[in-house]
């Protein structure tokens, strides 16, 4: 197998800190077995054994915590075995907002965006541990949110799934087309991540 990720790229995302629990990771896994079957999952699994952190991610505990590193491992060896562009990266977090577990338990409070809002902040301590996501701007007139991330630093590759997943999380809220765009990055050099959401 040929090298994906090399030593040094490895040593950087190890120093990423913070955990996600186990269905952040999972989920990736769930979506490569539905797009690429279970040859695809066990490529990925290789891949991990190859670099020295073995993930079995039907094994993983959904509920459980694992290094964040993990989740940006993950997608990285995803986007490089499988030559994922971004908008397959995106589609892949607008797939994982409809079948999520944690999403569905909140979905009784998907009933307005007012009440989504609240809950948000909640809704994203379910899956990490670090950081904090605050809603800056909700104009219901104007059809736009804006959504910050503080204290979160993954990889690139992460803003392009969550823009996706909050694309369809939206979607599921007001029933019409959404689009969502990073216009804040700390990739770029911004203190924070913050998303434009329209529809």
């Amino acid at each position: 197998m040929e090298q994906i990720i090399s030593k040094e790229e490895l040593n950087e995302l190890k120093k990423i800190e913070g955990k996600a629990r186990g269905v952040s990771i999972k989920d990736y896994g769930d979506y490569l077995l539905l797009k690429k079957g279970a040859e695809g999952l066990k490529r990925l699994e290789e891949a991990t054994i190859k670099l020295g952190y073995p993930i079995d991610y039907r094994k993983l505990k959904r509920m459980d915590y694992y290094p964040l590193w993990f989740e940006g491992l993950t997608l990285l060896l995803i986007k490089r075995l499988f030559d994922f562009n971004d908008e397959e990266i995106q589609k892949m977090g607008r797939s994982q907002a409809k079948v999520s577990i944690l999403i569905r338990i909140y979905m009784k409070y998907f009933s307005s965006l007012r009440k989504t809002a609240a809950m948000v902040p909640k809704i994203w301590r379910s899956f990490y541990e670090v950081g904090e996501i605050k809603i800056i701007d909700l104009d219901e007139e104007k059809k736009s949110v804006i959504i910050r991330i503080e204290n979160f630093k993954l990889i690139p590759l992460f803003c392009i799934y969550i823009s996706g997943y909050f694309s369809e999380i939206l979607q599921l809220i007001v029933g019409v087309k959404t689009t969502c765009e990073e216009t804040r990055c700390v990739h770029r050099g911004d203190p924070c991540h913050e998303f434009l959401l329209k529809w």
